[in-house]
């Protein structure tokens, strides 16, 4: 348990000096100092600076999944104003944690915490889809999960300079990445989903 704890703590600390800091200038001693742990200690969990990067990326993208399978209420009755709802759930998330807003949007970004970052928004293109079968009649759209995943590309894109230029993904790029991903859709998608009855559950 306190192995558990103090592996927490470590990456507590991080996303506090990411909040701040480059992560070019982040060390493992300032680690150590804002996490009140020995430096060796810091070492037996991580044996670099790019190693508890990676971590603190993977706890963001659990808790990023954990959102997106969080239930709407109201439900949208369009599967535009779903892509619009879910992109401002995880736009309000990052905004509220600066470190993950660096990790995963900063020009900085590792081999690891990019391929990371690829690997959650399959995963997140899988969820996705899995709630637009559920909400929407979806027959013959069988490369659905593919196109959602490309949406993920494109909010990244446009999401990423939103950062560069003000440090946080502003409404304005907010709409953008949405646009963008609607625009994209309608290519394959009919504007409107017929939605699943009850009794097709």
């Amino acid at each position: 348990m306190r192995g558990r704890e103090r592996f927490s703590r470590l990456l507590d600390a991080t996303a506090d000096i990411l909040a701040d800091h480059m992560d070019s200038d982040v060390t493992l001693a300032m680690v150590a100092d804002r996490a009140g742990v020995p430096l060796p200690s810091v070492y037996h969990f991580f044996p670099n600076r790019n190693a508890i990067f990676v971590e603190l990326a993977r706890r963001y993208h659990e808790e990023l999944a954990e959102l997106a399978r969080q239930e709407i209420s109201p439900a949208p009755r369009r599967w535009q104003d779903l892509i619009l709802v879910r992109q401002t759930r995880g736009r309000d998330y990052l905004n509220e944690n600066p470190a993950a807003l660096r990790l995963f949007m900063g020009a900085g970004v590792s081999v690891e915490v990019r391929n990371l970052d690829l690997r959650g928004n399959t995963a997140a293109s899988k969820t996705r889809a899995q709630e637009f079968h559920a909400r929407f009649e979806c027959a013959g759209l069988t490369d659905l999960e593919y196109w959602l995943g490309v949406t993920f590309g494109l909010m990244d894109g446009i999401w990423a300079i939103s950062y560069a230029e003000h440090g946080r993904i502003t409404d304005r790029y907010l709409m953008e990445a949405w646009r963008a991903s609607v625009a994209y859709l309608r290519t394959y998608l009919p504007e409107d989903l017929p939605l699943k009855s009850a009794s097709d559950d």
